[in-house]
């Protein structure tokens, strides 16, 4: 992206903290982790970073200041490890490179920062994800109380910086949306090479293959999660890896993948037959979850409340189990009764979407923190006096996921054990509804037999 619009991001975050009262702003970046031995993970920098700099190199901090200022602190030069680690940018080419203010040294850091704080009212820095980082500046604030005596005073407040740019982070710019499209396109696409390799006798491992084959050919870094490709049973965990459980005719293949591009997620989930064909009970449950699905998307528009989607498709999937006999009218009641008692819970047990964006689980707050508490469900069967979920508005993007899993038990029939289905869609809302972004991949169950057909 241009720098400019990295510079723009920068300076709302210091408007807002001039409007909170002043103070200096400290983000570190990811650091680098050893994966064994001499090994290291690959390395992914920290996404709130990168937010504000579009900076992909490790070891480097972001300093703000409420006047409007930024400093980049990196790694300087060093032909030696360049050879064997790759090219820095160093501290001489990054005002040029990234537009920020000023840039020094790395190891400048720890005399730079108790400077920079001196006199100032707060100094602000994300309070969870940064390892030591709170011991880190708690040794810069007892630098600057040292110099008490000189009438320089230390910042008397530490203030979490995520309450600033998460909220920024959370509305979508045209160049992050761009992004996400793209991304929604390669992540339809993997799931596209997938579902058309898909066969008895191949294993889960193989089609995690196809995904990343067609991740990293289109453009993107590879997968934006661990990816999920669950056969048969094992698609009623939710949290299922790719592993080696084979591939088998009359059983569904749930996959849960998404690609990174350009730093952005998508987050897309399939449940398919793996030998093209749904079974009679197979078809009912994901015409069941597709159906919740569709209703959730119509409450994605803005001023619905985020959980609205949730509660549709809650509604949708209970009315559904009770019509399916897998919950007991006699016993459980009518679809208000299922929802009231959270009956559908032993079938549908989470969420129905999350933000999405840089993180997969995308930074943002879910409830109108402006807004009096009132009384509602609590998805256990209970009702809790809390803040209502926040309106949503242009520039979210969403996902949209309900699903059913469905375990053997005496009292479910035996048709439908060890069916797992999720379907999930990346949304974007608009000021008209919401743009489904990774819709390049089928989601009808005739198109979905017609295209592993083909």
């Amino acid at each position: 992206m241009p720098t400019h619009v990295y510079a723009e991001r920068r300076a709302r975050v210091c408007a807002a903290l001039r409007e909170a009262g002043g103070g200096i702003a400290v983000l570190p970046t990811a650091p680098e982790r050893t994966r064994n031995a001499d090994s290291e993970h690959p390395y992914r920098h920290d996404s709130a970073f990168y937010y504000l700099t579009g900076f992909s190199e490790p070891g480097a901090w972001l300093v703000l200041d409420a006047t409007g200022r930024s400093l980049l602190l990196c790694r300087p030069k060093d032909e030696e490890r360049e050879i064997w680690d790759g090219y820095r940018l160093g501290p001489e080419a990054a005002p040029g490179e990234l537009g920020v203010d000023e840039a020094l040294p790395l190891d400048a850091l720890d005399t730079v920062l108790p400077q920079r704080l001196a006199d100032r009212p707060a100094v602000w820095f994300p309070f969870g994800g940064c390892e030591g980082l709170g011991s880190r500046v708690e040794g810069w604030l007892a630098a600057v109380r040292a110099r008490s005596h000189a009438g320089v005073e230390a910042p008397t407040q530490q203030r979490d910086l995520a309450l600033l740019l998460d909220e920024q982070r959370l509305f979508k710019d045209a160049h992050e949306i761009a992004l996400m499209r793209r991304a929604g396109e390669i992540g339809a696409a993997g799931h596209v090479r997938a579902m058309r390799a898909s066969r008895p006798g191949l294993r889960e491992y193989q089609l995690e293959a196809e995904l990343l084959h067609e991740f990293r050919r289109s453009g993107g870094s590879g997968p934006a999660y661990n990816s999920i490709v669950a056969a048969g049973r094992n698609a009623c965990i939710l949290h299922y890896a790719a592993g080696n459980a084979e591939l088998k005719a009359g059983e569904l293949c749930l996959i849960d993948a998404g690609c990174e591009y350009g730093s952005y997620a998508s987050d897309i989930t399939r449940s398919f037959p793996v030998d093209g064909r749904y079974t009679a009970p197979q078809r009912a449950l994901y015409e069941l979850v597709l159906a919740a699905q569709e209703a959730a998307i119509a409450h994605t528009r803005p001023g619905a409340r985020k959980m609205d989607s949730h509660w549709a498709a809650v509604r949708t999937l209970s009315a559904g189990l009770l019509d399916l006999g897998l919950l007991d009218r006699n016993t459980q009641g009518g679809v208000d009764d299922v929802v009231a008692s959270a009956a559908y819970r032993r079938f549908y047990m989470h969420g129905t979407g999350h933000w999405l964006g840089l993180d997969v689980h995308d930074a943002g707050e879910y409830l109108a923190l402006d807004e009096a508490p009132v009384e509602q469900p609590d998805g256990l069967g209970g009702i809790a006096i809390k803040k209502p979920s926040r309106r949503l508005q242009p520039g979210m993007v969403v996902t949209i996921e309900p699903g059913l899993y469905v375990r053997p038990a005496p009292d479910v029939p035996e048709r439908y054990w060890h069916i797992g289905i999720r379907i999930e869609d990346d949304a974007l809302v608009t000021p008209d509804g919401c743009e489904l972004l990774s819709r390049g991949v089928p989601v009808q169950p005739d198109e979905i037999e017609a295209l592993m057909r083909g």
